[in-house]
């Protein structure tokens, strides 16, 4: 590999930096006074305040001017602004299941917000990436499942700050993640208080109307669980409701692979829409590495 540092990268009409935290924001600029397009996989782009990106990140934000043109790279919830993106904050894979989940009953105010709304999180390893460290040995992952960043995980402001954005109010939430003794796949199990509008309001067909003409996105028949196996190596989410019974809570359970739509492959449909292509080109085969 080339260092991108040195790499001449302005002959291109797209870059993905799937590169640490900080390396998009050093070069961005010069990218697109070279008319070339941005997509980042870390988290440069993702937050608007660059106080929560500092207080989280632990390095200053050297492209303000850049991040407030960025777009969040959830196809499914911001399509329109991505196809006239320059810059794409591609969004954590934790943020993609939750926010997808909870998108209709944020879009329609069928949350109350007086209990928090919690996110149980779980991840196979290779969302630690591929660096050497004890905690992905498979002599400690194997056999193995723990809760992780309890007190807060980075992917945190992210979620809260788009939960805002698609709720127009601050929403209470407690997110907490998980590694599971799997390579790949990621799975969300989301609870929520429903207000008394959502009593007139059929759920389930709520979020199959909300979701029908997406192609990455199932929302299961009722009744039915999803698995994380069912859309592994895919750029699909899968998503289940189930209203706990004579209560007025609502379970959701979401699932993807987190390499795939929680990484590569939402970076790549992003990419599909900002150049105007069929949005799952390249995406309908992805080899499973690792």
């Amino acid at each position: 590999f080339a260092d991108p540092a040195t790499a001449d990268l302005s002959g291109g009409d797209v870059v993905f930096f799937a590169t640490p935290h900080g390396v998009a924001m050093s070069q961005a600029q010069a990218l697109l006074t070279a008319n070339v397009k941005v997509i980042d996989l870390a988290a440069d782009f993702r937050l608007q305040d660059t106080a929560v990106f500092e207080k989280w990140y632990k390095m200053p934000h050297c492209c303000a001017d850049v991040l407030k043109d960025a777009v969040y790279g959830i196809p499914e919830l911001y399509r329109d602004k991505i196809k006239n993106a320059k810059v794409i904050g591609n969004p954590g894979c934790y943020p993609t299941t939750v926010l997808l989940g909870l998108a209709p009953l944020l879009e329609h105010g069928l949350i109350d917000f007086s209990v928090p709304v919690i996110a149980d999180s779980k991840s196979g390893v290779s969302g630690a990436g591929r660096k050497a460290e004890v905690t992905s040995l498979f002599a400690e992952a194997g056999d193995n499942m723990k809760a992780y960043a309890v007190a807060g995980h980075r992917h945190h402001p992210e979620i809260h700050a788009q939960l805002k954005q698609l709720a127009g109010v601050d929403v209470p939430f407690i997110f907490v993640p998980h590694l599971i003794p799997m390579i790949r796949g990621m799975l969300s199990t989301i609870y929520v208080k429903l207000s008394e509008k959502s009593k007139t309001v059929d759920l389930q067909t709520l979020f199959e109307q909300r979701y029908q003409h997406e192609r990455f996105v199932d929302v299961l028949p009722a009744g039915f669980l999803p698995e994380t196996r069912s859309v592994r190596g895919s750029n699909q989410i899968r998503i289940a409701l189930h209203k706990q019974t004579d209560t007025d809570y609502l379970t959701l359970v979401v699932v993807q692979d987190n390499l795939v739509k929680g990484a590569a492959g939402q970076a790549v449909q992003n990419m599909n829409i900002m150049f105007n292509l069929v949005e799952n080109t390249g995406l309908e085969v992805v080899p499973l590495l690792p």
